[in-house]
């Protein structure tokens, strides 16, 4: 189940802020993610189109799939009290 990776403008401007080992750790599990399918991720309900959401730690990563192309867009990275 490899997924190709898209990071959106907001999501790097996201990543720009954090430190380097926080970011790393982030781009590790979204990786993991996108080639084998494990991780912290769930499906955010009554949101179209439809939107995932993956836990690193104390931070949010937003993730929007596109089926048709197998592309995952990471659109946002958010600490965990500012994600919802």
């Amino acid at each position: 189940m490899s997924w190709k990776l898209v990071w959106t403008r907001p999501a790097l401007k996201d990543m720009k802020k954090l430190g380097q080992q926080e970011a790393r750790r982030i781009r590790e599990k979204v990786k993991l993610f996108a080639e084998t399918g494990h991780g912290d991720v769930r499906r955010l309900t009554d949101i179209d189109p439809p939107e995932w959401r993956q836990r690193v730690g104390d931070w949010r990563v937003f993730i929007t799939p596109e089926m048709r192309r197998k592309e995952l867009h990471v659109t946002r990275v958010r600490k965990r009290d500012q994600a919802y």
